[in-house]
């Protein structure tokens, strides 16, 4: 391995704890909590596997962020990135491109879902759906209907930080500190089919209905698209059934509104397909990306668009009025594409939709335990839902989740998993591995979490 230049050598780990404490700003972190505890420090990945500074290791069954899809290490991506920072490290896209992005678009455009030929490139997930956002305002202004500027989403998804993408969320706790948001935003209901006193495909049709209803009630003529994610992150990996997005589609066509796949999480083999609206069988007009499009190698995101919401920006005189500094730049593009082929060349969304059977199998397996109540999910995109009752899915008391919340994500990182613990409507534990995991990897997520679940179970019993 590399040694690292002499501006990132490791300083004395007492210096470097008080430099962290001291200078760091870290997202979604209590920065107090750590004024006092250590702060995990991850020095060095190969696979699906990560060390900290302490020298331990950890299998990283969350990919980081849901995003290193093809797994740590990959020297072949850092030598096409430094390639490609010494022929062109940057030029901009307004108005200029370049050899790096015009292949990615052409490469995408392939592989997306008909017809979506048209690529934006961004910087990231969030600002993909503010970019969509955007763009759904204007392809409605552009074709004589200003009036459409409303978007449906769904209560408890996440859709990114920044207003438009926060406003879009239907999480209140993080858009709490900074209202009033960007107006113009409605949500519907979130399809959870666990909770639901009916099968899963009478609630995925009757949660589609619910979002006609929101959009009938507020008026067509004032909405313009409908947002949501494959599988929904937030709340863990809730998951619909294909009618659900048949639904949607129909709606969508009925009251001329785009139909925006959020799929920052659910693409680029996550869920077994390169795009999550391929493994439903739905066809989007835009689907937002991220993540996994570099495997987080370098940020890139791109917002994916059909010919038929290109076709009012081709007329002489116009242009979608939005753009970022970063925007396709050349060294992303050109880590992007070595992304994809690593994924093509190893079968990784193959391997995925496989290697997701043997997940939710060790999954499955530990409904030996009590509290075990759901697990769901596509791919390898999976998570597990805790219930104090299986029998009446009763909820755990909120006392114990009190505790609950703090220590399971800690008792999971001692036995070495970093995976993602939370509490959005009720507790749940969830995975997105690397796509490249192994049998081997199974076997030692399945033992981490029996031995953690084992011992939460005999506390509330």
């Amino acid at each position: 391995m590399n040694e690292p230049s002499a501006a990132l050598a490791a300083s004395p780990p007492d210096q470097e704890l008080a430099a962290a404490r001291r200078h760091l700003w870290m997202h979604f972190t209590e920065l107090e909590r750590f004024q006092r505890a250590d702060i995990p420090t991850i020095v060095r990945g190969s696979g699906t596997h990560v060390e900290d500074a302490a020298g331990r290791r950890y299998l990283d069954a969350l990919a980081a962020l849901y995003c290193v899809n093809v797994g740590h290490g990959r020297t072949e991506i850092a030598d096409v990135a430094a390639a490609q920072m010494r022929e062109l490290a940057y030029y901009t896209t307004w108005n200029f491109a370049n050899r790096p992005a015009i292949a990615l678009a052409e490469k995408i455009a392939a592989l997306a879902p008909d017809p979506l030929n048209r690529v934006f490139f961004t910087s990231g997930g969030s600002e993909s759906v503010e970019s969509a956002f955007k763009l759904m305002r204007q392809y409605h202004r552009l074709r004589g209907m200003p009036d459409k500027v409303k978007i449906v989403a769904r209560q408890g998804a996440y859709h990114g930080t920044t207003m438009g993408a926060l406003s879009v969320s239907g999480i209140p706790t993080i858009k709490a500190p900074f209202e009033p948001l960007v107006p113009g935003t409605l949500h519907g209901p979130r399809v959870d089919p666990y909770h639901a006193d009916v099968g899963p495909v009478a609630h995925s049709i009757a949660q589609a209905e619910a979002m006609r209803a929101v959009i009938e009630a507020e008026g067509p003529e004032t909405v313009g698209a409908i947002i949501v994610e494959p599988v929904q992150n937030s709340g863990g990996c809730l998951t619909p059934e294909p009618v659900y997005f048949e639904r949607l589609r129909a709606i969508c066509d009925e009251h001329d509104l785009l139909l925006i796949s959020d799929e920052t999480i659910c693409s680029w083999g996550r869920l077994g397909t390169w795009f999550g609206a391929e493994y439903f069988g739905y066809e989007p007009d835009i689907i937002t990306t991220a993540k996994g499009i570099t495997s987080a190698y370098i940020p890139m995101g791109a917002v994916i668009a059909s010919d038929r919401v290109a076709e009012p920006f081709l007329e002489p005189g116009a242009m979608f009025a939005h753009g970022l500094t970063f925007g396709g730049h050349p060294v992303a593009a050109a880590v992007a594409l070595e992304n994809i082929a690593i994924i093509e060349r190893e079968a990784l969304c193959e391997h995925a939709a496989s290697r997701g059977q043997s997940l939710r199998a060790a999954l499955e397996g530990l409904r030996d335990i009590p509290i075990v109540g759901d697990v769901r999910g596509a791919g390898l995109f999976m998570a597990v839902e805790l219930v104090s009752d299986r029998q009446s899915r009763a909820p755990i008391d909120a006392d114990v989740l009190a505790s609950w919340a703090g220590r399971v994500p800690r008792m999971l990182y001692e036995r070495g998993l970093i995976c993602r613990a939370m509490h959005r409507g009720a507790p749940v534990i969830q995975f997105a591995p690397p796509l490249t995991l192994s049998e081997d990897d199974v076997a030692e997520l399945e033992a981490a979490m029996r031995g953690v679940l084992a011992e939460v179970a005999e506390e509330i019993a």
